[in-house]
Formats: C-alpha cells, structure tokens, sequence
C-alpha cells in the first residue's frame, strides 16, 4: 500500500523513509498567484502537495485593520501598524507602539488572547479527513514580535541592557505563546511550527550570548511542549544561521527551514542525521536568474550532501522575482531524484 502524505513525512522525519519520494510543500504569497495564475495552476496539477493546515473557526477573533497584502497600512492583532508599498506581499513596521525607553507603554501592545478560542472539535474533524501532514495554526516569533512592537533597531539597544518593564512583557508574551501551543499540541495535528528570522546575510543578528540568554530558553520551552504530547516541531528562519543550529538540535528542534544556500551547503553537511532541513532551494539568486542545469545540480546537492532516508523537504518559496520555470523545475528535479 502507498505511504500517506502524512506517513511519509513522519518517516522523513524520523530518517525511515527508505523507499519513499521526497515529501513536498510549496509557499506561495499572494503575488504568485496574480502575477503567474497559469504557472500555479500547472503546479498545483503536476504535483502532490503532502502539508496542509486544518479548517479553524474562533470565538472570537483580536480587531486588525487593513489588508496585510494590498498597498496602504494594516494594524495587526497585536496593534503593531505595517506600511505597504507593493501588492501581494506584506509590509514592514515604521513606528513602533511602545515608544518608552523603559517600556513604560507596553500596555499599548494588544495579547491576541482571542487566538485561544479556536475551536479544537473542528481541528480534529478536518485532521482526520485528510491524510495531509498537519501543521497546527499558530507560529509563535518572540524576537519578530518584540520587533514589531518596539522596531528593530530600538529592541537591539533594549537587549543590551533590557529594561524591568521589556522583562515583564516577555515573560507575558511567552505564556501567551506557551498557552496557545498547548491547546494545539492537545488537537490532533502532527506538528506545531515557531519563526524568527535570526540571520543577516553573513552572521547571526544578535551576539549568540544573548540569543542563549533569553530566546533559547523560549524556544526550548516550545519544542518541550510538542514534545510532551506527542507532536513534532518545526521552525522557520531566514539568513545565516549556523550558529544556532546546533543549539536548536540541542533543544530537540525536528525540522528546520532556513536559507541552507546563504550558509552553504558544505557546512550543513555536519548536521546530517540529526535534523531534517525543511527546504529551500535559493531564493535569492538562483530561483530568480539560475538556467535550468543550475536549479537541477543545486537541488542535487541539497539531497546528496543532507539526505539520510530523511532529513530533506522539498520545500521552495514561490515569491516576488522568482522565475516560474526554476519552481517548477525545481520539484521536477526532487520528483527525479526519488
């Protein structure tokens, strides 16, 4: 009998797939989708997607204001304010909501604790009326939030010496995030997931001490949880992040999306067996500008260098500047290989 979707990514996962073709999972924004719809369509046709998410419906939702896609501001559910220039992709934040030096605004940011009122019945009926690999729908990003709340370069000075009051709210924003991955991690989903982008193009945004001193913690806290009930954890992050991988690893993290390109494929090398790379293929220079023997022997490097009857998704973002026929080349290649 064929492996499920969902089988096949367990034994990806657990490095038993021995037998079975690479699992697949495309993300796309909204651009790709008005800017190359018959592209989309032949992907969408030509292969088969192996994650999904499952139907949820809230009691009731935290207030947003805007469209995160279209041109203009959008208020998110925490009340942090993006300004967008460009259509079908998402913004950034230009002013901060706590203003304070001594974070004495940080009531000003909004705990979405609406997000808890999803309802976990139709969770588990839409879970088991689909043989799709299950991500839960809640992505923790401590470092981004803090970000958003208090813009980059501002939260950067606070981490050198963070005030008693950035302390508080940490504190309160990670039992909101400990609370919300819990009434996940007790649906029937395979896996809860976390992000934050902790690379530059060259080294890690924040001295690694600091990042051990008050994110690992958070972080280790997250994976113990999809751990405790029987889930695994996957994480994004974009730019390079060599240097936490290994703690991450250390903490239990299963899977990782990262820009494996930016740091190297070579240097990964050493990671084999122990984490399973969640993609992608380079998103910077090859999926834009790379002829088609680039894509192929790119993606061929990806799978001789970290495959061990597992450890690979074939995982690509299909974004602003991709080329279409690189995407799709690129799961063309992973459906050869296996």
């Amino acid at each position: 009998m064929e492996r499920t979707s969902r089988q096949l990514v367990l034994d990806t996962l657990n490095f038993k797939n021995t037998d079975g073709r690479v699992p697949r999972q495309i993300w796309t924004l909204p651009w790709a989708e008005f800017t190359y719809p018959e592209m989309m369509k032949k992907i969408r046709e030509d292969f088969t997607w192996d994650f999904d998410g499952p139907q949820t419906t809230y009691e009731a939702l935290p207030k947003t204001q805007g469209d995160p896609y279209e041109v203009g501001t959008y208020v998110d559910e925490w009340g942090c304010i993006f300004t967008n220039i460009h259509k079908g992709i998402i913004g950034e934040v230009k002013e901060p909501i706590v203003k304070d030096d001594d974070w004495e605004d940080a009531d000003n940011v909004h705990i979405p604790e609406e997000f808890l009122t999803f309802d976990i019945d139709q969770v588990n009926a839409s879970y088991h009326a689909s043989d799709k690999f299950m991500m839960a729908g809640c992505c923790p990003r401590p470092f981004e939030q803090l970000q958003f709340i208090r813009g980059t370069v501002n939260l950067y000075m606070d981490l050198m010496d963070p005030p008693k009051k950035m302390l508080e709210f940490m504190e309160k924003m990670h039992d909101f995030y400990c609370r919300l991955l819990t009434k996940w991690a007790q649906t029937d989903v395979d896996a809860l997931n976390m992000m934050d982008d902790w690379g530059s193009q060259q080294a890690l945004l924040i001295n690694p001490a600091l990042w051990d001193e008050y994110f690992r913690p958070m972080y280790r806290d997250y994976i113990d949880i999809a751990h405790k009930h029987g889930k695994k954890m996957f994480m994004h992050s974009d730019g390079y992040t060599l240097d936490i991988i290994p703690r991450l690893i250390d903490i239990g993290l299963d899977a990782m999306n990262s820009q494996i390109f930016c740091m190297g494929v070579d240097k990964l090398k050493q990671f084999k067996g122990k984490i399973t790379f969640w993609g992608e293929i380079d998103r910077q220079h090859l999926i834009p500008e790379g002829t088609p023997e680039q894509i192929e022997n790119a993606v061929k490097s990806v799978y001789e260098n970290l495959w061990d009857n597992g450890g690979c998704i074939a995982q690509c973002e299909f974004g602003p500047g991709a080329n279409p026929d690189n995407v799709y080349r690129i799961f063309k290649t992973w459906e050869s290989l296996r």
